[in-house]
């Protein structure tokens, strides 16, 4: 079997699995009460974070081109946020295929020397992006542990899951982790899963080397933190546009942030667009954390991805006629 082949069948296969979840989500929703929040919800929090969600597209641009130029040094600020934008768009019906697309747009900006070669090639503009995931993953972590410390969670601090301490649960991720870590450097000899885990992990580390060699380290880190307060406030918004009505009122910003890390976990599951691994993520922790039944979570996820999804296609749609006619 190709590789062509395999890559439709496991395009097919998370088109399936977001089918099913988005059943089981739409399943739980109360139309009566979908609507009613839509009617009660304050709409300039959800504009807020459309606008929120279009900017984010633009810093990440930004911070990408922080990488890019010391190897490209034609490439535009433009041409790499507008590849963003463009990415952005074709992830949301074909996951990850999007990330293929932004860098074919780099590889093809930077252009050819005079005998034909490519000023920027695959592997170098590669390198780039993954330094850079490799930066948005160790936040990801961290921001991780910090929501299963409950330092974000109910009122009183004391956030329990399931019976147990969410302190203890994030000792055991953290234990899990390295003990992942270790087991694949040791057995990486042997190839398959062990080799990639540990390459996983060694591109993480290769990657946030790289950052030290940037001649401006201290704004590639204010980038990411404008990117993460940037994602805080797209879920805060929408938090803040509903938390007027029952049973939503128990919800502030540290709620955004609970749910901010919730909805970036789901997107380890590449389904198309995030649809119902976003939504499944977000209202079982709306449930687990805030007693928010999973029928009213749906309300606060539907509005948030759905606020996202507009925002990276028309952000994306501008990104590609400005990519593709407004260029001189």
């Amino acid at each position: 079997m190709d590789n062509k082949v395999k890559n439709i069948l496991k395009y097919l296969f998370w088109t399936a699995v977001a089918v099913v979840l988005v059943w089981f989500c739409v399943r739980a929703i109360d139309w009566k009460e979908f609507t009613k929040a839509l009617r009660l919800c304050n709409w300039w929090y959800v504009a807020a974070a459309f606008v929120t969600g279009a900017v984010f597209i633009i810093i990440h641009g930004l911070r990408w081109h922080m990488l890019i130029k010391p190897l490209a040094p034609s490439i535009t600020k433009k041409d790499v946020i507008n590849a963003y934008g463009i990415g952005f768009i074709v992830n949301i019906a074909l996951p990850k295929v999007g990330e293929a697309v932004k860098i074919g747009y780099i590889v093809s900006d930077a252009g050819t020397t005079p005998e034909g070669r490519r000023r920027l090639g695959w592997d170098a503009a590669i390198g780039t992006y993954l330094a850079e995931k490799a930066v948005d993953a160790v936040v990801l972590i961290i921001l991780t542990v910090i929501f299963f410390l409950g330092a974000w969670g109910r009122a009183d601090g004391s956030v329990e899951l399931g019976g147990g301490s969410m302190a203890w649960a994030a000792a055991g991720l953290v234990v899990i982790v390295a003990a992942v870590a270790i087991v694949s450097y040791r057995l990486r000899a042997r190839g398959g899963i062990f080799l990639k885990i540990w390459n996983f992990i060694a591109g993480i580390g290769d990657g946030l080397r790289s950052i030290g060699k940037l001649e401006n380290p201290a704004l590639f880190f204010l980038y990411t933190a404008l990117i993460w307060v940037g994602s805080w406030l797209t879920s805060t918004f929408i938090v803040w546009a509903i938390n007027d009505i029952e049973p939503f009122t128990v919800l502030d910003a540290a709620a955004g942030f609970n749910l901010m890390v919730a909805g970036s976990i789901s997107t380890l599951i590449p389904v198309p667009g995030g649809f119902g691994a976003f939504h499944g993520a977000v209202a079982t922790v709306m449930q687990a954390v805030y007693g928010i039944p999973m029928g009213s979570g749906m309300i606060y996820a539907t509005l948030n991805h759905e606020t996202q999804i507009l925002a990276q296609a028309v952000t994306g749609f501008w990104c590609y006629l400005s990519q593709t006619f407004f260029r001189k």
